[in-house]
């Protein structure tokens, strides 16, 4: 397993991203795969939270569905320092994709549709990473000239 996006339960905290909606046949056929997929196999809790779109003209907020991680959760990582998951993810894939490409498209995401949202803990963890890949890469000349 690798590292993924993880929302821990925190009644003060503001979570940046994107809702999707669903209608008519697509919320039953959404909501099994789901549950499946997050709380059967993945070990998270379900909660509706009020999300707050960005658009202006959005009175008021609308009810979402979020998964929250629980420690039960025998593939929960928990904290660790940004140097080690980012070591972890420069090692980890899943059926998506290698865990590097997830974390790099989190960051530009984060970047380019939330810029007012400071998540200093994922730019670190993208700044460790970015500092590490040159070390994975070599070529023949730079073995020669160790």
């Amino acid at each position: 397993p690798g590292r993924v996006v993880t929302l821990l339960e925190d009644c003060g905290a503001c979570t940046w991203g994107v809702a999707y909606e669903v209608r008519g046949e697509q919320i039953a056929a959404s909501l099994q795969y789901l549950n499946m997929r997050e709380a059967v196999l993945g070990g998270y809790d379900t909660k509706l939270v009020k999300f707050h779109p960005q658009e202006k003209d959005a009175e008021e907020p609308i009810l979402a569905l979020v998964y929250i991680a629980t420690p039960q959760n025998p593939s929960y990582l928990g904290p660790a320092s940004e140097e080690d998951i980012a070591a972890q993810i420069i090692v980890s894939s899943g059926c998506a994709g290698h865990n590097i490409e997830y974390l790099l498209r989190l960051a530009d995401f984060m970047r380019y549709f939330c810029p007012q949202a400071e998540d200093k803990h994922l730019f670190s963890i993208e700044e460790a990473l970015i500092s590490i890949l040159p070390c994975l890469y070599y070529t023949e000349e730079s073995l020669e000239e160790t």
